[in-house]
């Protein structure tokens, strides 16, 4: 394994969770599958958009919010660029950011990159994991921050302290049950955190 072939969000309704992803815009870039497996508060994990400026992030949060999403963080400068945060109505979380915090010139509703934030116990021991079965490090801070290489138009995996994760987007850090995500790759196995990982085969563009 070398990369995530496929990210499935477990939902309880799967007509409403198809119609919010397809306004909100990556509906072919996830796969739904219905569940009812008890989960409750932060499930350990958040996806994140980045985009080219802050016109797009302004128009992500806003097809977002028209679809049935409520904020978790407003769209601001930081430090870092500019971004938000919101909740979809199946419970994932979703961060859309730009490094950028002036708009340039019109620029396309699209995404660049899609990160999947796996909140880890602890960072050290899943970067190991997730090394001995085949990915690459990209970048690594330490105990605080890993993410692995990934293809130009592929999902990139990253690892965050749990607390830090949940900080990040604006949610208590405490949470039971069922992540509700399941990813594909090379191997079934479980991480250390209990993210679930199933073989795969399908290319991302039959995500649905």
């Amino acid at each position: 394994m070398n990369s995530i072939a496929s990210i499935t969000l477990e939902v309880a309704d799967l007509t409403a969770a198809d119609r919010f992803y397809t306004a909100f815009g990556v509906g072919t870039h996830v796969r739904l599958r219905a569940s009812e497996t008890p989960t409750d508060g932060f499930r350990g994990f958040a996806l994140s958009l980045t985009v080219s400026q802050p016109s797009v992030v302004d128009g992500f949060i806003g097809a977002a919010l028209d679809a049935g999403a409520t904020t978790l963080k407003p769209a601001a400068k930081s430090f870092w660029g500019y971004g938000g945060v919101v909740r979809a109505p199946d419970g994932t979380i979703w961060k859309i950011a730009t490094s950028e915090k002036k708009d340039k010139d019109p620029a396309a509703p699209k995404f660049d990159e899609m990160v999947l934030l796996l909140g880890a116990g602890d960072v050290t021991a899943s970067k190991r994991f997730y090394v001995e079965r085949g990915l690459a490090v990209a970048k690594s801070f330490g105990s605080k921050y890993v993410q692995f290489e990934a293809p130009s138009d592929g999902v990139t995996l990253a690892l965050y302290g749990r607390r830090t994760l949940a900080k990040e987007v604006g949610v208590p850090a405490d949470g039971t049950g069922s992540h509700r995500l399941v990813l594909g790759g090379g191997d079934a196995f479980t991480d250390p955190d209990g993210f679930a990982w199933e073989a795969d085969d399908r290319s991302p563009d039959q995500a649905q």
